[in-house]
């Protein structure tokens, strides 16, 4: 697996900034945010002058790009990550499913459009992924199961984020079982309690909360996954420098754990 941390957590701070620390941290590679109400990293209607700083940075400070974070599905926006990912070199965008939960139709026109999303996806040869988010129409494991089910391109795939699984009231641990055959990204953090939203970001931080992110790390170990395995922080924005490398290197230290405690590494 490789570790790596999106650039979110710096989203107060420029994208230089976000590599030379997430590098800083011992990272393996870094998750490009292109959310721009958290983080102007990478902006999707300037991408292609950001694009050449992405690699050049990404060289400088010896980051792999292992994916990067587009929360909508709006087609043109969907349109513009692929063809920067491209361009890049970035092989996964991950979306959020949007919708409502227990919403049957809206469950249903958001497989329908990440179906079409997938199909896109083949044609730039990039992978598609999203996850179960808290409130949305992919909300848990049996939702995440229908799209995995109506989804059949081999360039779509599950992103697993095991704080929106516990905040589902679900276990983590059986839960990423269920759904480890589809799984090609993972974003990573902690959750203490199962409200509606993560916590502070120093709560998010591995090892601070309550879910078994040992027995996580171990599951996608047992199975072959080799992908990323992203840390996603968010609220840090107003954060200091200092508490925002403190929480990249504390959960960098938690997931090196969790690999060696498994036999990963």
């Amino acid at each position: 697996m490789k570790l790596g941390a999106n650039s979110v957590l710096f989203g107060g701070y420029d994208l230089e900034t976000s590599f030379r620390c997430i590098a800083m941290a011992g990272y393996d590679g870094i998750e490009i945010a292109a959310i721009d109400a958290m983080a102007q990293h990478l902006v999707l209607d300037r991408w292609q002058e950001i694009a050449p700083e992405i690699k050049q940075l990404a060289q400088t400070y010896e980051l792999e790009l292992l994916a990067m974070e587009q929360p909508s599905r709006d087609r043109d926006l969907m349109e513009k990550a692929m063809q920067a990912a491209v361009a890049c070199g970035i092989p996964i965008v991950n979306c959020g499913p949007g919708g409502e939960s227990g919403n049957e139709e809206s469950l249903v026109q958001t497989i329908d459009e990440l179906g079409e999303l997938s199909l896109r996806a083949e044609e730039y040869g990039v992978t598609l992924c999203v996850k179960a988010h808290v409130g949305a129409s992919i909300f848990d494991t049996p939702t995440t199961l229908r799209a995995m089910e109506a989804i059949s391109s081999p360039n779509f795939g599950i992103d697993m984020d095991p704080s929106h699984i516990h905040r589902a009231d679900e276990n983590t641990v059986e839960a990423i079982a269920a759904v480890i055959s589809r799984v090609k990204h993972v974003h990573i953090r902690d959750c203490k309690g199962r409200q509606q939203g993560p916590g502070k970001p120093e709560l998010q931080a591995n090892g601070r909360g309550d879910i078994d992110l040992v027995g996580y790390v171990r599951v996608l170990h047992e199975n072959g996954y080799d992908g990323p395995l992203n840390l996603e922080v968010i609220g840090a924005r107003e954060y200091s420098l200092e508490q925002c490398c403190v929480i990249a290197a504390e959960s960098r230290g938690h997931m090196q754990a969790c690999l060696q405690a498994c036999g990963a590494r």
